[in-house]
């Protein structure tokens, strides 16, 4: 009998709800949402990392000396919409002798010497900014070039890059659509979850209502408890989540490239967020209801 009681009186814990059920339902939940943060992150790196391979190749004049080519070199590594890496300019130079010498050595035909000449020219190689990346600016970019009186010609693909950015740009809102529903799933489950947690104690909160207590003594043990197992559901989504990471590094040897750890670190920090957030609106707004519910609707 005393042992039964006592189960009894456990279960009519004030704030208590079964810790399985809800962690289970929120850590799973924000798995999902965080696992497809990471696809969407990547998304946006990705994005990043294709513009700013595209390259945009100046010509100069065949009476355009060695000199001529390291001025304008060094002229374009000074420039706003020059790429940098590592605090390197993406800027880099073809002198016509090297062209050649590459084209013997990939064909295997010395065309200088059946020409007489080397037809080839110098070349300035620049890797334009991610913001730069639109018609007009680009545009302005070549014209601003040409200007160079050593530069004859400037070449890049128009076409592929208004193609770029027109398919990237339906791919980000398709994905910011997707991620838009599936947080407001996440947030329903979870507040659905909760809500039938906290079924079980309605008539324990209304209870307290008639013995005088107080609404924030009501709320606050489940309030608490609501933080901590979305506390706990996010810290151990993470720490999945960090281990799927590791595991496709060391399977996608180029997903490095494009992976950004500042965007991760805010990525986890936002699944941790979710989960306190949605964990304690879901419990604030539950049992604000019950509270306010009449006895035969508690029925």
């Amino acid at each position: 009998m005393a042992t039964n009681e006592k189960k009894i009186k456990k279960k009519k814990k004030l704030g208590s709800y079964p810790l399985f059920s809800v962690f289970f339902s929120i850590f799973i939940t924000l798995l999902v949402v965080g696992i497809f943060g990471y696809f969407v992150i990547n998304a946006n790196e990705l994005k990043k990392y294709i513009r700013e391979n595209v390259e945009l190749q100046v010509y100069l004049k065949k009476k355009a000396s060695e000199n001529d080519l390291t001025k304008i070199s060094k002229t374009l590594s000074s420039k706003d919409y020059t790429l940098f890496k590592d605090e390197i300019p993406q800027v880099r130079t073809i002198s016509k002798q090297e062209a050649a010498e590459q084209f013997i050595a990939d064909t295997g035909e010395d065309f200088v010497k059946f020409l007489g000449e080397n037809p080839l020219r110098d070349v300035v190689v620049i890797k334009i900014k991610e913001a730069y990346h639109h018609q007009d600016s680009l545009a302005n970019i070549e014209r601003e070039i040409a200007q160079q009186s050593t530069v004859f010609e400037i070449a890049y693909r128009p076409n592929l890059i208004k193609s770029i950015n027109d398919n990237l740009a339906i791919i980000s809102l398709l994905l910011i659509g997707f991620s838009l529903i599936l947080l407001l799933a996440a947030v329903i489950l979870i507040n659905n979850t909760i809500k039938l947690a906290l079924f079980s104690q309605r008539f324990l909160i209304r209870s307290m209502q008639l013995v005088g207590a107080t609404a924030s003594f009501i709320q606050r043990p489940f309030l608490n408890r609501a933080l901590l197992y979305g506390f706990l559901a996010g810290i151990a989504a993470s720490g999945l989540l960090l281990l799927l990471v590791f595991f496709l590094n060391d399977y996608i040897t180029d997903l490095k490239e494009i992976q950004n750890n500042n965007n991760l670190y805010i990525l986890f920090g936002g699944i941790v967020f979710l989960g306190l957030l949605v964990g304690f609106g879901s419990s604030y707004r539950a049992i604000r209801k019950y509270m306010k519910m009449s006895l035969d609707e508690l029925y």
